[in-house]
């Protein structure tokens, strides 16, 4: 796993050698163990690197055999040692044995269509110097960043924002439609930055630019109209899906360098621990684990019982919020974007803890988007039978009455879920899950925002990537849509950016089975009524673990990975949350209206309401803008 930059260089005077060092120095962490740079007159390409496969010669850049053709690469490619042996029979020349190098010669062969034999999570930057053509592409899932931006007629790029900031004709300017999705998404969707002219790469895709000319293609996407034509039986999909996901966790064991399982005790994280114990001893399986002193947070006793079912060497460690507290301004250092996903905090954790024993990590990300795990999935199925409710009752009975029930801080209390499932259920169904998921609705939004500032904002405007994928697609079913929707948004800008961003400040490599591509194609064929039963969620998954795993953690209903953000905010954080929502600060920063996060604050503390989401929104602006902003 390792971090990339570069900048063309056809028009500007700059100290090439200089700033590319610069670029590279910021994304050190990335890669501690190497670095390397690459100097033509129309191209600057920099990599830190950490060192995985081929410990001794994977030094890159790398190059064909004639150096016409160089790169730069963050990730792995899976399947690379079947791609070298192809690639020896047609005549290609290797000087190394890193995964890195099929793509040079890959792309001598197939150009830009060699992204179509990749297995893998990647982005990289290859400079095809005959043709004076940069090529970038990021994996289909989005495992690995790549950001993007122009100026004065060059792009310049890297795997993450802070090394564009070290640019030096890079000027730092708020994208104010940005911070407002922000506001609403708890992330930026991508492809847009929270500065203005940087942007994301979208996952999938590639860009090609050539002197000042820049096109983005796609080269895979998540399919579901297959599943419409499926007769497999329900026997048959367990078994060919079963055999997937076993080659697929095999495919990821393949290291020069210790490796682990990120291991919550839910389904998805449980199910790569029941493979991995199928294809190595199961002592040699490390798994590590995180807990919480606050009882409705932890779910480090499920974690515990799947390592003792399968006698892993297991390693926990329980956190405290003075721990969780402390660790935010490393937090806030490493994150270049707001990013209001708490659960990043203890993804740090997990990441610092594990790295002490082993440099690779691999875990379930990509279970819940692909099986229907979230339990949006059934308040959907749910707000079918609510969609009959007249609005009239709903406003003015059914939401009164549901208000009246005390407060809870707890993690995903009864109190909080109900508000929750009203609070969106009669919105616009092209996004009302956002609103289910996502911290402000338009409405709070234009009293967050000073009225100046917010002229250019509207609702579709707000949430239009939410109704794009809700409308471009190949599937016609509500349920299918709303997976599609979650594999595209929130699991790309949200779940792979907290894991990739929390990891790499440790310089960890994490490794995702269930986005694999073999098991994405044939997950999104797999008919849904496979995937969400009644409201039984990720159905065929637990078909194929029953026996694997125990009852209890088979059928145990989601946590989630968060904090207990509600009562920090009463608590621990108190005095540091009135420091950073000072009315004197939130008035010289220009940004929103003191009088409604005043409100926030007094009906939070006071247990009125349940603000946890908006207010760790803000919050993480406020840290993020002191430490990154203008």
């Amino acid at each position: 796993m390792c971090g990339i930059v570069g900048f063309t260089c056809y028009n500007s005077n700059i100290d090439k050698e200089n700033v590319i060092k610069k670029m590279a120095d910021a994304i050190r962490h990335r890669g501690p163990d190497d670095e390397g740079f690459y100097f033509t007159s129309q191209m600057v390409l920099g990599h830190r690197r950490l060192s995985i496969i081929d410990l001794g010669s994977g030094h890159q850049p790398i190059f064909n055999e004639d150096k016409s053709v160089s790169i730069v690469f963050n990730g792995e490619i899976y399947n690379f040692l079947e791609l070298k042996e192809s690639l020896i029979k047609k005549g290609h020349k290797f000087k190394t044995n890193s995964d890195t190098e099929v793509i040079v010669h890959l792309y001598e062969d197939h150009q830009e269509n060699l992204l179509t034999y990749l297995n893998g999570m990647f982005s990289f930057a290859l400079w095809d110097q005959n043709h004076e053509t940069l090529f970038l592409a990021r994996d289909r899932a989005g495992k690995k960043p790549l950001y993007y931006t122009e100026i004065n007629g060059e792009l310049i790029f890297a795997s993450e924002l802070k090394a564009i900031l070290r640019y030096p004709y890079f000027r730092k300017e708020i994208d104010d439609i940005s911070l407002y999705k922000y506001l609403a998404h708890e992330y930026i969707p991508t492809p847009q930055s929270i500065f203005k002219g940087v942007k994301k790469l979208p996952a999938g895709s590639y860009l090609i630019y050539k002197r000042g000319s820049l096109s983005i293609s796609s080269f895979w996407d998540l399919h579901f109209n297959g599943a419409y034509q499926n007769t497999l039986s329900e026997g048959e999909i367990v078994n060919n899906l079963d055999t997937l996901l076993r080659d697929s966790v095999k495919r990821r064991l393949i290291s020069d360098v210790p490796l682990g399982v990120f291991l919550s005790g839910g389904i998805d994280s449980s199910a790569i621990v029941s493979y991995m114990a199928d294809l190595i001893p199961s002592k040699e399986i490390k798994t590590f684990s995180i807990g919480f002193e606050d009882k409705s947070f932890d779910e480090s006793n499920f974690a515990r019982d799947v390592a003792k079912h399968f006698n892993t060497d297991h390693y926990e460690r329980i956190l405290n919020p003075k721990m969780l507290v402390d660790i935010l301004p490393e937090v806030i250092n490493f994150l270049d974007e707001p990013f209001a996903d708490a659960s990043i905090i203890p993804t740090y954790l997990l990441s610092k803890f594990t790295r002490e024993k082993v440099t690779v990590a691999l875990g379930g990300d990509g279970g819940d988007e692909l099986f229907m795990g979230y339990p949006t999935f059934q308040a959907n199925r749910i707000s079918g039978l609510y969609d009959w409710m007249p609005n009239t009752i709903h406003k003015n009975i059914i939401v009164k009455l549901v208000n009246k029930i005390p407060v809870s801080m707890n993690n995903i209390s009864f109190d909080f879920k109900v508000k929750r499932f009203l609070y969106g259920v009669k919105a616009d169904k092209n996004y009302r899950e956002q609103l289910w998921l996502g911290a402000f609705s338009f409405e709070n939004i234009e009293k967050l925002i000073k009225s100046n500032k917010i002229h250019e904002l509207n609702e579709e405007k707000l949430f239009d990537e939410v109704i794009f994928f809700n409308q471009n697609n190949d599937t016609e079913n509500q349920l299918d849509r709303l997976s599609y929707y979650y594999f595209k948004t929130y699991l790309h800008d949200d779940i792979l950016v907290k894991v990739d961003r929390a990891s790499m400040a440790c310089s960890l490599e994490t490794r995702a089975p269930f986005l694999d591509v073999q098991v994405m194609d044939f997950v999104g064929c797999i008919p849904n009524k496979y995937k969400l039963k009644g409201l039984s969620m990720k159905y065929i998954l637990k078909k194929i673990l029953a026996g694997r795993l125990p009852n209890h953690i088979l059928h145990r209903p989601k946590k989630g990975f968060g904090i207990p953000v509600a009562k920090w905010f009463k608590d621990d954080l108190k005095a540091l949350v009135l420091d950073v929502f000072s009315e004197e600060k939130i008035k010289r920063e220009g940004f929103f209206h003191y009088p409604f996060i005043k409100t926030l604050l007094n009906e939070h503390f006071s247990e009125k309401q349940d603000h946890r989401k908006m207010l760790w929104t803000l919050f993480i602006f406020e840290l993020w803008l002191e430490k990154w902003g203008l």
